[in-house]
């Protein structure tokens, strides 16, 4: 029997970090599943899924808390098996001249339609035909097949034009 773990991983950025994380689970006869990692304002931060068997995990779990000492701080959550309902899936993606409260108004209007954001990827770069600084999102959502997609279309149409920023919902 297995045991899927997700991981949050954050610590100062150094070479090596990753194959630390790969090491130590495989150690356990651990399976890497799934990751996402950044470096962030010199930090290293990441979330992983790892699966183990069931009788390895606590072990696994206590060998990644060792890791502090090499400076990384990680949380080990066991996930429960669950299958999810059927869902429709679509992505946003979003540019506009960058200030507060985008990401805020956004999943405002997400969390009321019951949008479920499953990936969200922000950046903040230099426009190419000015200095200005444009704010890029892209994000993965899904939400209950009986979700009014139009009216989700409309309310961010709203927002898009109060922030002056452009949304494209696919």
């Amino acid at each position: 029997m297995m045991t899927s773990l997700v991981l949050t991983v954050i610590g100062p950025d150094k070479p090596g970090l990753v194959e630390m994380l790969a090491q130590t689970i495989s150690d356990h006869q651990g399976n890497w599943l799934e990751s996402g990692m950044s470096r962030l304002a010199g930090k290293f931060a990441g979330i992983l899924i790892a699966q183990v068997p069931t009788d390895k995990a606590d072990q696994l779990s206590a060998a990644l808390q060792e890791l502090d000492g090499q400076g990384l701080k990680i949380t080990v959550e066991k996930t429960a098996d669950s299958s999810e309902a059927a869902r429709k899936t679509f992505t946003l993606e979003l540019v506009g001249h960058d200030k507060p409260g985008i990401v805020r108004d956004i999943s405002q209007a997400l969390a009321k339609r019951k949008v479920n954001v499953e990936r969200l990827n922000t950046e903040v770069v230099s426009g190419s035909m000015s200095a200005e600084l444009l704010f890029k999102a892209e994000a993965e959502l899904s939400a209950d097949p009986a979700t009014d997609l139009n009216a989700l279309q409309e309310d961010l149409e709203a927002i898009a034009n109060d922030l002056m920023v452009d949304i494209t919902l696919n």
